[in-house]
């Protein structure tokens, strides 16, 4: 069993993984879905839904605090503004998570990652 183990390593020094899940929690926002392992987007998930939950408390300090990880300020604004609102009466549960086929190259399992109410457009 595995005890007291808060987070997956990803196989990146701290510094290069909180910049990659922030990087991706941008992504996430400015699309509304993305593609990338099925770790990656468990991990994901950890960070975006507390800053969603922040956004809907519009605060000078809850923008500040979402700022220190979402560096983007079109970003921020669009997760106050659009995001937020449409998220105002549920009380979780922000993304969704569907599994996708193995990646050919190394097997990793893979998934896409979108916030709920997302609909992808039509291609």
């Amino acid at each position: 069993m595995i005890h007291k183990r808060k987070l997956r390593k990803l196989g990146r020094k701290s510094a290069h993984r909180s910049a990659m899940l922030a990087n991706q929690a941008t992504s996430l926002f400015r699309h509304g879905r993305i593609k990338t392992t099925l770790a990656k987007s468990k991990e994901l998930r950890r960070i975006v839904e507390p800053l969603i939950t922040l956004a809907k408390d519009d605060t000078l300090h809850a923008r500040r605090q979402v700022a220190r990880v979402i560096r983007d300020k079109g970003i921020v604004k669009k997760l106050f503004t659009e995001i937020a609102q449409d998220m105002k009466d549920r009380p979780g549960g922000y993304t969704q998570i569907f599994r996708l086929e193995t990646r050919l190259t190394d097997g990793a399992p893979m998934a896409y990652i979108q916030l709920t109410g997302y609909v992808p457009p039509e291609d």
